[in-house]
Order: C-alpha cells, then structure tokens, then sequence
C-alpha cells in the first residue's frame, strides 16, 4: 500500500473526479473518512446525497442497524438517509435524529384483495422514486431489495452475497458485492461491511446504537414506576421470553432466580411481549413467587418505546437473546444475557457491560435451529444454572454500581 503511494501512482480522486496520488486513508473533504488505493471500484461520496438502507427482519435485527445510519451520516456531509422496514419495527428507529425519512411496509398488506396490494405496493414506489437515491444499501437477502435497486435506478447499490442462495440476477442487481468472514462476527459489523464495501472507513466511535424512547414514553413510564413505589429505588428488569420460545431459559430455572434476586432485596420489573405465548410462560414463572411490592409485572403491558424508556431507568437486564436485549444494549444498560441455539458471537449485547452465559459442555451449540432436532425445545438453554447466572448479575451490578446513581 505505501509502496504505490510512494511511486506516485495515480488514480481518480473519488471527490472532484481529477487525477491526483489516492493515499490509503484520507479526510476530504472536510469530515469524510475514505479509502481508495485498495478499492478501485469505490464510491464517489460527493455524488451520494440520498441514501436507502433496506432491512426486512425483525425489531431487534432492525435496531441493530443503527450505526448504519449513524456512520454514513458522519462521513458524508449533508446526506439525507432514509430507511424502509416493516411498519411493526418502527419504533426501533424512529426519532432517530440519524434517519431522514421512514418507508414502512405493512405485513398485512399481503392479505388484502390484490388490487389493494398492487395499490399499496405502487404508493410505496412513488414514495421511494420520489426522494431519488443515489445509492441502495440492502441489508437481507430479501429479493425486493434486488427489485428496488433495479427499479430506482441509484447510481450505487451494494448487498451481500450469498453463494449458492441468490445467483445472477441478484449479482447483476448491484454495483458492489461484499463477504462475509467464514468466522462469525457480530451482526453490526457484517452490516457495517456493506460501506467498507463502497470505500468508506468506519470511525469506531460511530458503532454505537442509537434507540430513541422518546418524552411521552419516558413520561409514561416515569408515571408508572411512581406508582410501582420505584421511582427512587434502583430496580432490575427481567424479560424472560423471546419471540422464538426455543430461545427461552426454562420456566423454573426463571422462578429461581427472581426469587434469589428478591431474596437479596432487589427490586425486580418483569416484562415480556404482548403475544400470548409468552405472556403465559411469564405467568408460569411468576405463579410461585408470593406477591411482594420488589416485584413488578409489566408482561405485555408496554409499548417498545415504554419498553426503551423502561430500560433506560434500569440497573439491569437479565434475559435470553431476543429484541429487548439489544434495546438494553442501546439504551447503555448492562447486560446478563443466556445463550443457547443462537450464536453470541453474532447477537451477544453490543458495547455495553454484559455477562453471556451459555452451556459449553454443549458442542453442537450455536445450532440455529429451533430447538434440538427441531423440537422446540433447546437442552443447552437448561444446562446454564440458576446459580451461574445469579453469581454474573450480581457481579455485574458490583461492577456497574456507579450507574445506581444515575438510575435513581
């Protein structure tokens, strides 16, 4: 890399299209972080001024974007970048100050009559042509994401590849192509090689997520907790279930120990999704544990934003992989998290203190299947004990003790 430069070799220069030396690493202009001598086919940021970031999963697979957003923001002035998502993950990025414009798509859309559905999907294009974007970043193997990118026409669209499950049509649907190592990483970091892809340089410092409650949430919430009698006391919050039950820790193991943390006069708010399964596995839990005013159960009662607010005020969450955890992670609150089929390499709490506890007795873990054989039902999960995570909550809370304060 030195020696080219050294030679005097030149090339383009991506920002004003004259020929000049192209450095490893450059800050031009002004605020732009930019890599050009090991990617020839790199972007033109100058030309970039209306960005789509596309992201068809799930809340937590939304919110885990974030940086996304946050990194092309800071390295290229004036950007406007927009997202579109399904409309039940909004709240996972709106009042984002990162993100100009939100596009939702309505799962239910595909259950209406198909005149309406075509209506809908042609309201969505217009929309979409109408802030024409000069560069796509696709962040599914979604094929729509290959559709739009050949129907909106940006001058750069960049998505993974995926060798063997998407083939020429969606290669010749984008301008760039990017890998991911064989060796898991965290899911921030594969979404974030989508702009290495395009020459950008990702600043660390711009890796962080960004979850915004907003005041009515925070304002709800404040309201509640003084009503709970733990506006002024530190509390934990425990949210056992995920949308996928196979990820869950057993039942007993969960009762064991909230009555340990109870035991121990800590302050526990308990809460899970509104589905109805889960709101049934966190009555099982709680069925067993006398009523007490340290405990608290918000199941299926809050909203996502309510939910963000919630663990902003916390000491603590203790959970299993699921969207609150990473909305924990987000919210800058430590972590106690129990894996098991799911890979903590790519799901684990993002940048804030944590604790992952998994079974490592269990080799065949992370699976990504549901449950063992399928079943529904995954023996790693069990195999983590009540004590092993008691012993990490209450070691992280020693750790993070100077959080306490700024809780209360």
């Amino acid at each position: 890399m030195t020696s080219r430069a050294a030679a005097g070799s030149t090339l383009p220069r991506p920002w004003d299209g004259g020929p000049g030396r192209w450095w490893p690493f450059v800050d031009k202009p002004a605020g732009l972080r930019y890599c050009g001598a090991m990617l020839p086919d790199a972007i033109d940021p100058a030309a970039v001024r209306h960005v789509l970031v596309t992201k068809f999963r799930h809340h937590g697979d939304v919110l885990l974007t974030a940086p996304v957003f946050r990194v092309l923001r800071a390295l290229i002035p004036g950007v406007e970048v927009d997202a579109l998502i399904y409309r039940d993950s909004l709240d996972m990025l709106s009042l984002n100050p990162d993100i100009a414009v939100i596009h939702a798509i309505d799962r239910r859309t595909r259950r209406l009559p198909l005149f309406r559905k075509i209506a809908a999907e042609w309201r969505l294009l217009k929309a979409l042509r109408d802030r024409r974007y000069d560069l796509v970043v696709h962040l599914t193997e979604h094929p729509r994401g290959a559709l739009l990118a050949r129907v909106l026409r940006p001058r750069y669209a960049v998505a993974r590849r995926y060798p063997g499950r998407r083939g020429r049509w969606w290669s010749k649907s984008f301008t760039h192509l990017y890998d991911v190592p064989a060796r898991q990483r965290h899911t921030v970091e594969t979404h974030l090689d989508a702009l290495r892809r395009l020459g950008l340089v990702v600043p660390r410092e711009e890796k962080a997520l960004r979850l915004v409650a907003g005041a009515e949430a925070a304002a709800a919430i404040e309201t509640r907790l003084a009503r709970a009698g733990l506006a002024a006391r530190p509390f934990l919050v425990i949210h056992p279930t995920s949308r996928w039950l196979f990820k869950a820790w057993p039942a007993a193991s969960m009762t064991a120990l909230i009555r340990a943390l109870l035991a121990t006069d800590h302050a526990v708010v308990v809460t899970s999704g509104p589905d109805r399964e889960e709101r049934e596995v966190t009555a099982e839990i709680l069925a067993p544990i006398p009523p007490s005013d340290a405990l608290v159960d918000w199941s299926g009662t809050l909203t996502l934003k309510e939910l963000a607010a919630l663990l902003h005020k916390a000491r603590l969450f203790v959970g299993v992989d699921s969207a609150p955890m990473h909305m924990a992670s987000a919210m800058g609150t430590p972590v106690v998290a129990i894996f098991g089929p799911s890979g903590d390499q790519e799901w684990a709490p993002w940048q804030v203190p944590a604790r992952v506890l998994s079974a490592s007795s269990y080799s065949c873990r992370p699976c990504g299947f549901a449950g063992c054989g399928d079943s529904q039902l995954s023996e790693c999960m069990g195999a983590v004990g009540v004590d092993e995570v008691l012993q990490a909550a209450t070691q992280l809370l020693q750790d993070t003790a100077t959080r306490a304060c700024a809780s209360s």
